[in-house]
């Protein structure tokens, strides 16, 4: 049989951010407009949705946002190394 530790609910930021709200920083740039951000206290993940609001991260937004970082460093590259045409004047 396996012995298996018990994971603690009690947790200090848990009772921080029930308190006093959550502390999100910038984790990661997804495109110009979608982000990923991180609590510093609870480690609680969030993503701007499309209206621009936080929205808390499920792993249906995790799946779509790893799809989206793919999509658009894609685009960003192929962007970077079309020519540059300048306009005959």
């Amino acid at each position: 049989m396996k012995a298996t530790t018990p994971k603690s609910a009690f947790s200090i930021g848990r009772i921080y951010c029930s308190i006093f709200g959550h502390d999100f920083h910038l984790s990661q740039k997804v495109t110009g407009h979608i982000k990923e951000y991180k609590c510093s206290h609870c480690n609680q993940e969030a993503t701007t949705n499309v209206r621009g609001r936080l929205e808390l991260m499920t792993p249906k937004l995790k799946e779509i946002n790893a799809l989206l970082t793919k999509v658009y460093a894609k685009k960003m590259a192929r962007k970077a190394n079309q020519p540059q045409f300048k306009a005959a004047s």
